[in-house]
């Protein structure tokens, strides 16, 4: 796949593709013998990867090393797997800060809500006086 085509399939610039490669975010990609990137399915699912990673809020640093460590073979598997597990409890924690804001705002709305069913209750009451009296 050309660079255009792995943009438009993972709604990456093709600056940012660039980017990854240079700085050792996804291993260096394939290229034709006109020397332009010919992402492959190998590729295309370390851009998947670390879009993924990203969006998620993994650290670039923590991904270079992980690609790093990759690249060197199997002798660093052990190493590979302790930093993905680092990686899964920030991103855990993360998450539990998140899930604190989120039932922080839901009370907020709900007291906003009630506030909001007392106010019509009482201009409800009011206007059933005013026509009964």
């Amino acid at each position: 796949m050309t660079i255009a085509e792995v943009s438009r399939k993972y709604e990456i610039s093709a600056d940012t593709l660039r980017y990854y490669e240079r700085i050792g975010l996804i291993p260096p990609v394939p290229r034709t013998k006109s020397g332009l990137r010919d992402y492959d399915e190998e590729s295309c699912g370390w851009v998947e990867l670390m879009k993924c990673m990203r969006a998620a809020g993994v650290q670039i640093e923590a991904l270079i090393e992980y690609v790093a460590l990759f690249q060197q073979g199997d002798d660093t598997i052990d190493t590979r797997k302790a930093l993905l597990i680092e990686q899964r409890e920030q991103l855990l924690a993360r998450m539990e800060d998140m899930q604190k804001s989120l039932d922080r705002l839901n009370m907020k709305i709900e007291r906003y809500e009630q506030g909001l069913m007392t106010k019509e209750q009482q201009l409800r009451r009011f206007h059933e006086e005013k026509q009964t009296g």
